[in-house]
């Protein structure tokens, strides 16, 4: 099939949409949406203007652990009624033979993906102070749903997140280097000899941040995206996560290059966990302790990222693949500075 992008095979995934997805008619048309690094996604768009999102794992190997479409459909249907606002999911294929790999389908949700300050720009400025806090207002309101009372009880082990995270994440960072950098270690060990003491367990999303969500033009997030790191565990590692991302005009850069939060309007750093310490109850004391935490998590990930565009995993999106190579440097030193002797 003329013009579909590397990753779906137009004929057989046309095919189950038409079987599984109701109001929909072919033929389609299949375009990759920018701005993914890990799980390839997919705008598909049927005769009549109908418009899905369809998400499947990178090309080539992965790790095991990683990238579970069926995880992802389950996480975001179990949430569709509660406060935090999600893309209606359609449907999940099973089957690699449709194309290769297991992918599911969610509705499409119109809005701004704040990446950058160029996309920060098209918010007003009280438009950037509504999304800075009704994005920390969607995270406490996800850490306030009940797992079980969702159905998502099942969905990981309780206690002794991090502990869980650094073995994870220190396990996949030797599947996947490409080189010796010893401060990864390093923070690994500093990590692991002074884990803070967890509080009741949570739903915790992963990898929070202006970037995994969909921002109305009047600021509220519409849609939280990517959930493949979503389990069970201390609600502190999202809030530290978001922290890291939280760059300031004239301060910390924050995890992103050109942060969007360096916009005027948005609030501050010490703002936004003050907002979250409210909305919560919980204590900010060691939120140092996660952020490094966040960094060196981060680096782990993006090193995987590096590998796989090294490897060609994902498609034809690798122009400037090298500059993640310095970023995992980047944050290694990040959070050998944060979490200290």
């Amino acid at each position: 099939m003329a013009g579909v992008p590397e990753g779906i095979d137009g004929a057989r995934v046309s095919a189950w949409l038409k079987a599984n997805i109701a109001e929909v008619s072919p033929p389609f048309t299949f375009e990759l949406i920018a701005g993914g690094h890990s799980n390839l996604t997919f705008k598909v768009t049927g005769v009549g203007g109908s418009v899905h999102v369809l998400r499947r794992p990178p090309l080539g190997q992965v790790l095991a652990t990683a990238h579970d479409m069926g995880r992802e459909h389950m996480i975001i249907s179990a949430l569709a009624p509660t406060p935090v606002p999600v893309a209606p999911a359609f449907g999940y294929c099973a089957d690699p033979d449709v194309t290769g790999a297991p992918f599911y389908v969610m509705g499409y949700v119109s809005g701004l993906v704040l990446h950058d300050t160029a996309a920060a720009a098209a918010l007003s400025e009280p438009g950037r102070r509504v999304a800075g806090e009704h994005l920390v207002d969607v995270l406490a309101d996800l850490h306030a749903v009940d797992p079980a009372r969702v159905g998502l009880g099942e969905l990981g082990r309780t206690e002794g997140y991090i502990a869980r995270q650094l073995r994870r994440w220190s396990t996949q960072w030797e599947k996947s280097k490409t080189r010796e950098l010893p401060a990864v270690e390093r923070v690994h060990a500093r990590l692991a000899a002074s884990i803070p003491a967890q509080g009741p367990a949570t739903i915790v999303h992963g990898d929070y941040r202006p970037g995994n969500c969909i921002t109305g033009d009047d600021g509220r997030i519409r849609a939280v995206l990517d959930w493949e790191l979503c389990t069970l565990g201390d609600p502190l590692a999202d809030v530290g996560y978001l922290a890291l991302y939280w760059g300031e005009s004239g301060g910390l850069s924050g995890a992103a290059a050109d942060s969007p939060t360096t916009m005027p309007g948005f609030p501050s750093r010490d703002e936004v966990l003050a907002r979250y310490a409210a909305r919560s109850g919980r204590d900010l004391g060691e939120i140092a302790y996660y952020v490094a935490f966040s960094a060196w998590k981060l680096a782990c990930i993006v090193e995987g990222v590096y590998s796989r565009y090294l490897h060609g995993a994902m498609g034809a999106q690798a122009e400037g693949f090298e500059l993640f190579a310095h970023r995992v440097e980047q944050l290694a030193a990040t959070a050998e500075e944060t979490i200290g002797g």
